[in-house]
């Protein structure tokens, strides 16, 4: 128990806990936020078909992610490209707004849990992010697990970012501006690569954006207990972990990934947050992952890095993704572009 506790779990972060203020109020009981919640009920609490194997099962979660990107006109061009570095091929697409500048990127890495997501099921940001900053946007789709491991996500992901600092959506060409941004697995993956780059003299990002981005692999950060009840979406997933010892979930994780939970590769908070770009998270303050970014950020400041949280009340984990439901989404993604105008990411 010791050996997990030390060499498995790490240090514990409560020094870094704060009583964060809430930056947006919000209504719960709009008539977005009661559609949002009808949307979460039917898609996420309800059991899934008992008929199928785990992989039929999950297979159909990805195409149920990935099915209002393909039934919307989201008032943008989506273009296919390769990612090919080191004799890699990463397949990903461009979301590029009318007018939008090819040398200013954005490379957005999607979340889903490392098990579904895609570029396609994450137009409805990737459109909104070109759309409101004038950037070209390009979303690889890394590897995701079970069939793959951790680290081939991961990795792709790296190869992405070495890609998009020479390649725009018109081909080679070298990059004027650059920001990372990744919503919860992706937000992670964003944070992860940040300080990648900085430790293996890679061109910095001039903005990173995490969006309900988790961060601490130990699971540790508060709000998982704290706001379990009204986190509708994440319910799911960490209900059975709940009733997991930490240290013999640690142990299961390192385990099954071969990395330790601890590892900033994984755990991009309990890295060195020193001399990064600067950084924006969003998070809701009724998300189990909200201590997550907390922390990050409080951390991250006391390193000397430029660390900023904005955080919204009663909103579901990424509630940017559903603009067509939500003011708060497009208000939150005008944060974003207000964000990164002032480090020069603007058509």
């Amino acid at each position: 128990m010791l050996f997990t506790k030390f060499a498995l779990m790490g240090k514990n972060l409560s020094k870094y806990d704060r009583n964060w203020p809430v930056t947006f109020e919000t209504d719960p009981n709009s008539e977005g936020a009661e559609a949002v919640k009808a949307y979460l009920i039917e898609n996420f609490l309800k059991p899934a078909s008992s008929g199928g194997s785990a992989m039929d099962k999950l297979r159909a979660k990805r195409e149920r992610f990935e099915r209002n990107g393909h039934n919307r006109d989201f008032g943008v061009e989506f273009r296919g490209d390769v990612v090919e570095f080191a004799g890699q091929n990463v397949s990903g697409e461009w979301a590029i707004a009318k007018g939008a500048h090819p040398d200013r990127r954005i490379l957005y890495l999607h979340g889903g849990a490392f098990t579904v997501g895609s570029a396609i099921s994450h137009r409805s940001i990737t459109s909104n992010l070109s759309k409101k900053t004038g950037c070209s946007v390009f979303a690889p789709n890394y590897r995701l697990m079970p069939e793959n491991r951790r680290i081939d996500g991961i990795e792709d992901c790296q190869y992405a970012y070495r890609w998009i600092i020479g390649n725009g959506p018109n081909g080679p060409g070298d990059l004027e501006k650059l920001a990372i941004i990744g919503d919860s697995a992706g937000g992670n993956l964003t944070l992860v690569m940040s300080q990648w780059a900085r430790d293996n003299d890679v061109r910095a990002a001039d903005a990173i954006v995490g969006i309900s981005a988790a961060t601490d692999s130990v699971f540790t950060s508060p709000s998982i207990k704290n706001n379990f009840e009204t986190d509708i979406m994440l319910q799911p997933l960490v209900k059975p972990l709940m009733k997991v010892p930490l240290p013999v979930l640690a142990w299961l994780s390192w385990s099954n990934l071969k990395i330790k939970p601890k590892d900033p590769i994984v755990s991009p908070l309990r890295g060195d947050l020193s001399n990064l770009p600067p950084t924006l998270l969003h998070a809701s303050a009724h998300e189990m992952v909200f201590d997550d970014s907390v922390r990050y950020v409080a951390k991250a400041q006391e390193s000397g890095t430029v660390a900023t949280l904005q955080s919204w009340s009663h909103l579901c984990h990424v509630w940017h993704i559903f603009d067509e439901m939500l003011p708060e989404a497009h208000a939150a993604l005008d944060e974003i572009a207000r964000f990164l105008a002032q480090y020069g990411l603007k058509g």
